[in-house]
């Protein structure tokens, strides 16, 4: 029995030893480095900040000028608005209002609603909370129905003050009332159909199971149970000075903000890099709730799959299984990627949003992908 335990111990030391051996033989840092400085003297990208976790250990780089001729390099300190990344934390406590019994995702949006909603059922087929988590709910993208119309021609120089003007006075009871006007043209449950609407309808019925607002709901479980104290919907004035400045499109002139949605969790979250590598060590410790949230709710092909919010990339070649997430808002783009084949998890954003941002990004962490995953 003692040579059993040694021959364990043995075993287990020389694991340990060629998973630290791995990292020795990859330098994270220089794989940062090389991608980002290639990305930011890509045209209109003025700057990027990268996080890379790998094998349980961090990697962070800053890279660029916040605004060109500044000298102003993002930070640790520097919040970013991290746009669609906000509708993974949704379904992050959706999967734990599941796993406590508030919540079944085969349950009739309906029955969370104070008020009776005809319209939200397609013939006798009603819309389930697994529809608005898996963006196959049938509703439209945006409420009210003009910020999809405003978003058709996302990259016109007026597309974030004609955002701001239209959700200056929107409010949830305004959501709710729309809400009625919402017309389902197809089965639920099979086409997938993008919809920060359903990821707000989401907040708010948590904010009833709960009995408690979805920002507190959501700020709370951060700080208690992942320590992400720089996380957040609403920003302090003091917190608002650490925003980082963004640009869109090829507009040479700093943009406003994210205007303030219902709810907030379609897309309103603030975040700082270290934060979000506690978020994607959270996501890679892979407790009942992050199983949970991982959970395919439909598969739409061998390639892609969804769960709570989350994009879920199948038989990729290079990654194995692994889930993603696009965030992006009028003046920055983000994505997140959780790779547990190879214990693996990225963060990368940059304040500048157009139609290349997306594949800039994309470009960065394959580069990166690839010498990690040649190992």
């Amino acid at each position: 029995m003692k040579n059993r335990f040694l021959l364990i111990f043995l075993l287990s030391s020389i694991f340990c030893m060629a998973q630290r051996s791995k990292i020795e033989n990859i330098d994270i840092k220089v794989l940062i480095d090389s991608a980002a400085n290639r990305m930011i003297k890509k045209p209109l990208i003025h700057s990027t900040s990268i996080a890379i976790v790998y094998l349980g250990k961090e990697f962070i780089g800053h890279y660029g000028e916040l605004e060109k001729g500044k000298n102003n390099c993002p930070d640790n300190e520097t919040i970013y608005e991290i746009g669609s990344l906000s509708k993974t934390f949704a379904g992050t406590l959706a999967a734990k209002a599941v796993l406590e019994k508030k919540l079944n995702i085969e349950d009739e949006v309906q029955k969370y609603l104070p008020e009776n909603y005809p319209n939200l059922k397609y013939g006798k087929q009603p819309i389930l909370i697994k529809h608005l988590l898996s963006h196959t709910s049938g509703f439209p993208n945006m409420l009210p129905f003009e910020a999809n119309t405003i978003l058709d021609n996302f990259t016109s120089h007026d597309t974030p003050a004609k955002l701001n003007e239209l959700y200056k006075n929107y409010g949830q009871k305004d959501f709710l009332r729309d809400l009625h006007k919402v017309k389902i043209d197809t089965v639920p449950g099979y086409k997938y159909s993008y919809s920060s609407a359903g990821s707000q309808l989401i907040a708010f019925i948590l904010e009833r199971v709960y009995k408690t607002k979805y920002e507190k709901l959501l700020t709370d479980y951060l700080t208690k149970n992942i320590a992400m104290q720089q996380t957040k919907i609403s920003l302090s004035n003091q917190e608002a000075q650490k925003l980082a400045v963004g640009y869109h499109s090829d507009n040479s002139l700093i943009t406003s903000p994210m205007p303030q949605l219902p709810w907030g969790a379609s897309g309103n979250m603030k975040s700082t890099i270290p934060d979000m590598v506690k978020y994607i060590k959270f996501q890679l410790e892979n407790n009942k709730i992050v199983a949970e949230s991982h959970q395919t709710i439909v598969k739409f092909d061998k390639e892609f799959s969804i769960g709570y919010f989350w994009n879920i990339a199948t038989e990729d070649k290079k990654l194995g299984t692994f889930n993603v997430h696009h965030g992006g808002v009028p003046r920055s783009q983000c994505y997140i990627y959780i790779v547990p084949k190879y214990n693996l998890g990225a963060f990368i954003i940059t304040n500048q949003s157009g139609t290349d941002t997306a594949k800039v990004m994309e470009d960065a962490l394959n580069e990166i992908f690839e010498k990690i995953t040649m190992n």
